[in-house]
């Protein structure tokens, strides 16, 4: 008898791991690094971040729009940062989240890398920080200024793996201030990167 109650205890201890073993899994995710997925879920939370409530005379950029902004604004962030650092010598996975010029930027500076034959390593670690500087609506256009604190580790490379710069085994802290921009009045959701000031 007292065996069967040891196996109800086994059984009911399994599920209770079980159970703790999901919701770790769902809280903390099962990701180790880039996934190429972070544009559609950028799109995803900021589809209604500014549209969602108006005033009579304009957008209204409250608390909880900012809130979810900044969380599609700190995936656009790593999404772009890691494309950066793949050494296909184009950007792909982050393209659909820069305009023109700034996508053609990027293009260029990877190109020039190339050119040189060197190569970047570069480790995303993660966001310290991300503040919305400022917003505001020009015309139709709606811009909004992030100031980034993250920690990457980088270097790069020469065709031989010597180190050109930056330090593989450092912990670098980089500051970008990124402005984001979307057209309220297009039925295109998508906020797409469109300066990174200095």
């Amino acid at each position: 008898m007292s065996y069967s109650f040891e196996y109800i205890d086994i059984i009911l201890l399994a599920m209770i791991a079980g159970f703790i073993f999901l919701r770790l899994r769902g809280i903390l995710g099962k990701r180790s690094g880039f996934d190429g997925k972070a544009s559609t879920h950028f799109d995803k939370i900021l589809k209604e971040a500014v549209v969602a409530k108006k005033s009579e005379n304009n957008e209204v950029f409250d608390e909880e729009a900012q809130k979810e902004f900044l969380k599609g604004a700190k995936i656009a962030y790593e999404t772009i940062i890691t494309d950066f650092s793949d050494n296909d010598n184009k950007l792909t996975t982050s393209k659909p989240l820069l305009n023109k010029e700034t996508y053609n930027q990027f293009n260029e500076a990877l190109k020039e890398r190339s050119g040189r034959g060197h190569y970047a390593e570069i480790t995303f670690i993660g966001i310290n920080s991300a503040v919305i500087k400022e917003h505001k609506k020009i015309d139709k256009i709606f811009n909004v200024t992030v100031d980034f604190i993250a920690e990457v580790i980088t270097c790069i490379k020469d065709k031989d793996k010597k180190i050109i710069s930056g330090d593989p085994e450092k912990i670098k802290k980089i500051y970008d201030t990124w402005v984001f921009s979307r057209d309220i009045t297009s039925a295109n959701p998508n906020w797409q990167l469109v300066n990174i000031l200095t």
